[in-house]
């Protein structure tokens, strides 16, 4: 039997409509007639009967079996419009419209930042992403989203697992691009004894990483693990959140900077490691909040060792127990806030009592995004206009920067 599918869900897969309800798809696109093995709700052994005109090859050979990517299938344009049109139907789920800029996309081999699944084997280490839909690990050693350095750094990161790691028990390696080589966090390796450190540390300086943190603790430092942001030199602590790619933070940056406009003192809500506070503090006084004390002190070290910046104060808060109220935003002109996929409900709401006037919002959720927004212009804001960032390029990931503003 033939299905027709109508349109994707918010996981990439395809929607058609069955005789007793809806039926998924992957690697479809909507428009097209698959046909394949009905199993409850969802098809498998898929044959695409009409291929819709938006279908590519898929740039990646490991593309059929990896789960890395769920959109390689489809042409840019076209993810592009559907990544819009999600923003667009969480804003219209709370009774919300905005103009759309053009998408930033980056570029394939951008991503800086990834988590991989490895397992030791009989004969060496297995390391990947995990095949869709599976708990196996698949191979990606031509993967074209990691950056060139990452794939490098494979015979090293198998290195690692071979010797450290399990035939039974799964690896989590996330690893990051540094200007001191690659930094690796491992997760569920074996315990840590003298001669198994030594033998870590061995691989470390053969492989140029730049540190290695076992199982939450440091055994290795071949180099600071530095990253630039703006002037300033930052070295953020072992799985510190950062932009998967330099190009998504630089849209994400210049999106922030035009919805700011010129200011004279902007607070930084969930400021990180300073991906905005220390670009900002170039032409402005800044103040950020971040509830990790770790990544607080890294952004104020930074931003000690930097020259010719405003003055930049940070604060260490949670802002989910403890939001900043409206009399602790006074004297501020603008706030930036880029909270996790949870949002910022609670700080959302002390900003709609405050009197700040400007505010640049990024997010990685359209959902909560939507609903904080709900709130803010609920009390007055507008909300300007949206920009999808796709930093995770062939991915039903979306992230956006976003304007609010109001007047008196």
């Amino acid at each position: 039997m033939s299905y027709r599918i109508d349109r994707l869900g918010h996981l990439g897969d395809g929607v058609a409509q069955g005789p007793d309800g809806p039926i998924f798809a992957t690697g479809v696109l909507p428009g097209e007639d698959v046909d394949g093995t009905l199993t409850g709700d969802r098809l498998s052994d898929i044959r695409i009967v009409t291929p819709s005109t938006d279908r590519v090859k898929p740039p990646c050979r490991h593309a059929r079996s990896c789960g890395g990517c769920q959109l390689q299938h489809a042409a840019d344009p076209f993810v592009a419009r559907w990544k819009a049109e999600v923003v667009r139907t969480a804003l219209a789920g709370q009774g919300l419209t905005a103009p759309f800029r053009p998408m930033a996309i980056s570029q394939p081999n951008s991503r800086r930042r990834a988590t991989l699944s490895a397992r030791r084997t009989k004969g060496g280490a297995l390391l990947g992403f995990h095949a869709k839909g599976s708990d196996t690990i698949t191979p990606i050693p031509d993967c074209q989203l990691l950056h060139p350095a990452l794939i490098a750094a494979f015979p090293g990161l198998e290195a690692l697992v071979a010797l450290g790691g399990s035939r039974t028990v799964e690896l989590q390696l996330m690893v990051t691009v540094t200007r001191g080589g690659v930094d690796v966090v491992v997760t569920g390796g074996k315990p840590l004894d003298g001669n198994f450190r030594l033998e870590l540390s061995r691989i470390v300086e053969a492989h140029t990483f730049s540190r290695l943190t076992w199982d939450g603790e440091t055994v290795a430092l071949r180099d600071r693990p530095a990253q630039t942001i703006g002037r300033a030199t930052v070295v953020p602590p072992a799985g510190a959140f950062l932009q998967a790619t330099a190009e998504g933070e630089a849209a994400l940056l210049a999106g922030v900077r035009e919805a700011l406009g010129p200011q004279r003192r902007v607070v930084d809500l969930f400021a990180g490691v300073g991906t905005f506070a220390l670009p900002l503090a170039e032409t402005m006084e800044v103040h950020a909040v971040e509830g990790d004390r770790e990544m607080i002190a890294a952004l104020d070290l930074a931003a000690r060792h930097t020259q010719h910046l405003h003055r930049l104060s940070t604060e260490t808060r949670d802002l989910f127990r403890r939001p900043l109220e409206p009399d602790d935003l006074k004297g501020f002109t603008a706030a930036v806030i880029d909270p996790p996929r949870a949002g910022a409900e609670a700080q959302s709401a002390c900003l709609a009592r405050s009197a700040v006037s400007v505010i640049a919002a990024v997010s990685c959720n359209p959902v909560t995004f939507a609903r904080d927004a709900k709130v803010l212009t609920g009390a007055g804001y507008g909300l300007h206009w949206v920009q999808v960032v796709d930093q995770f390029r062939w991915s039903t990931h979306v992230e956006l920067v976003a304007r609010f503003s109001r007047s008196g």
